[in-house]
């Protein structure tokens, strides 16, 4: 779930309890406590999302995104004007078993090797008004000024 920065650091504080959440060897939780917390220890997060289930970790910074990785220990990082926003209502489509009804995804247009593709579906009508509130924050700040 994302959440809002509230001041300088507390964005940073706020992802790393997020992270609690994960059930991560302690290998990659050490990468996001000494190493990825002295990266950002001085950039704002204005808010971010977490997979729980993989670590990986999407970091939403005043002019840019950054991904990070821990199973390879990577930060990819990707200025905002590179970032695409894509919705997919599927509500009124005849669906498989397994199909998303509805899907959300974030991407830049980049390298191969440094594709953003960070995406939010659901599988049931239920969860659309969720998904519509994370694109709603997405949206929002893709679109600042």
């Amino acid at each position: 779930m994302a959440k809002q920065e509230v001041s300088g650091d507390a964005g940073l504080h706020a992802f790393l309890d997020a992270l609690n959440e994960c059930n991560l060897p302690p290998r990659q939780h050490e990468w996001f406590h000494v190493d990825v917390s002295a990266m950002f220890s001085t950039t704002p997060i204005h808010f971010h999302e977490v997979d729980v289930e993989t670590g990986k970790s999407l970091l939403f910074l005043g002019e840019s995104l950054a991904l990070l990785c821990p199973q390879q220990h990577l930060v990819h990082h990707f200025p905002r004007h590179l970032i695409h926003c894509f919705v997919e209502d599927r509500r009124h489509h005849v669906l498989l078993d397994d199909e998303a009804v509805f899907r959300a995804e974030l991407f830049s247009i980049s390298p191969l090797e440094e594709q953003l593709c960070w995406v939010a579906d659901g599988l049931s009508e239920h969860e659309i008004p969720a998904l519509q509130g994370k694109v709603a924050q997405w949206m929002g700040w893709l679109n600042r000024a």
